[in-house]
């Protein structure tokens, strides 16, 4: 019997110290429901899951960033969609002003309309999101000059320069039936003015077309150079361009390169010895269009998003200039695309057709990166979902798990209460010896 040193209790201490431990430890893992509560409780589990944390921010940043980008690009559409009813009414009234049975007053009235929608097209350009103007050219991605250029994939592959109209044939091989007896009409707009000649079919061949249409006012059309093969030109980034289905195709380019050199629209008719419009023919005409967009040398101004978690992992949005110069319906002095004339609405119906062709492209440009948002978002927000599942597995309680243990601590730290005040009186009895 030893009476120096209760080694009994003192054991007993020891082993209710640690269930009294053990028993706050999981006591604080229920209050904050978490089983690694900083480095020392594990620090390979403590580090995992601070990673896991910086990425699973990173990528909530990067989905707010596409959500904000995505709503800059209904803006931009609002305003190109602005633009396109726009043209669309336009087309419509050049149609009402080609028709003889409007008067010269008429005409002046539908040109009033045209000035104050040409007006609205350039506000419609103006949209802002945030102080950044979108659609006034001064969000453009990198270019170099373009030479504009207009293709005709209607006539026969085998078509020339030097091809007399009167042996015009279509893609299919028929004849166009022009006569020497025809009259050709030519017109094109220019700086939003019209400029229209005729001249006689006979003789003429295909280069005589643009070379007719550069007697009026100077050179426009680069008539020496017409190509009749696959290759279009050189785009904005340098690429050479080539007809879609790789087959011949005669194209007519501008004689400058750039905007200083853009012509908004041509047109191109016969009519016979009576005066009567050859239909058939100008419908092949009229299927010149315009394959390069002139533009002018540019360094990059696109905006980018920063649509990921890693850096240079994001994309860039750009947006082509929508402004009623740009669209051709504006000259650089201000004047603006005339229909008060009947030669000039019917040149009108194509630089509109022309400008609708470039807003629908940039429509569709736009709605193309709206839909990539929409799939970048879902992807974020997966795989936000799926790393917090795991750092949940890594840091996160098991509160049924918790709780199972710190009941059985608690019980095993009572049972040990219990055993130190047994023992307490169980050594009561060495008194008894004293007295």
């Amino acid at each position: 019997m030893y009476v120096n040193n209760f080694v009994m209790s003192t054991s007993i201490i020891n082993t209710l110290n640690y269930h009294q431990t053990q028993a706050s430890k999981h006591l604080l893992n229920i209050s904050t429901g978490l089983k690694i509560r900083s480095v020392a409780d594990d620090p390979s589990g403590w580090a995992i899951g601070q990673r896991m944390d910086v990425r699973i921010r990173s990528l909530d940043a990067a989905n707010s960033n596409a959500q904000q980008m995505k709503s800059l690009l209904k803006v931009a559409d609002g305003g190109i969609g602005s633009t396109v009813d726009i043209l669309k009414k336009l087309k419509e009234k050049a149609i009402e002003a080609a028709n003889d049975t409007a008067t010269d007053g008429d005409r002046q009235t539908i040109q009033k309309l045209f000035d104050q929608y040409v007006d609205q097209i350039d506000d419609n350009a103006y949209v802002n999101y945030n102080g950044k103007n979108l659609l006034d050219g001064s969000r453009q991605g990198a270019a170099q000059a373009t030479q504009q250029a207009y293709t005709n994939r209607a006539l026969s592959t085998d078509t020339t320069a030097t091809t007399k109209l009167t042996d015009l044939a279509r893609r299919s091989g028929d004849s166009l039936g022009i006569t020497d007896s025809d009259t050709v009409n030519v017109s094109y707009v220019k700086d939003g003015k019209t400029y229209s000649a005729s001249f006689s079919a006979k003789d003429a061949t295909v280069e005589d077309i643009f070379k007719k249409m550069n007697d009026i006012n100077g050179d426009v059309f680069d008539a020496a150079n017409l190509s009749t093969t696959s290759v279009i030109g050189t785009d904005a980034y340098g690429a050479e361009k080539q007809t879609v289905d790789g087959e011949n195709a005669l194209t007519i380019r501008a004689k400058t390169a750039g905007r200083d050199g853009a012509i908004a629209g041509f047109t191109i008719g016969v009519t016979d010895s009576k005066g009567q419009e050859k239909k058939s023919v100008n419908s092949v005409f009229n299927e010149f269009t315009e394959t390069i967009e002139p533009r002018n040398a540019v360094s990059d101004s696109s905006l980018y998003a920063q649509t990921s978690a890693d850096a240079n992992r994001g994309m860039k949005i750009s947006f082509g200039d929508m402004r009623a110069e740009a669209l051709g319906l504006r000259g650089r002095d201000g004047t603006v695309l005339s229909v008060t004339t009947k030669e000039g609405a019917n040149a009108a119906m194509n630089v509109l057709d022309n400008a609708l062709s470039r807003a629908l492209d940039q429509q569709t440009t736009v709605g193309a990166m709206s839909s990539r948002l929409d799939y970048t978002i879902s992807n974020l927000t997966v795989q936000s979902e799926n790393l917090t599942d795991a750092k949940s597995t890594i840091l996160d309680a098991d509160m049924a798990k918790e709780m199972l243990a710190y009941t059985k601590e608690n019980v095993l730290m009572q049972a040990a209460m219990a055993m130190l005040a047994q023992n307490n009186q169980n050594a009561a009895w060495f008194l008894s010896l004293l007295g």
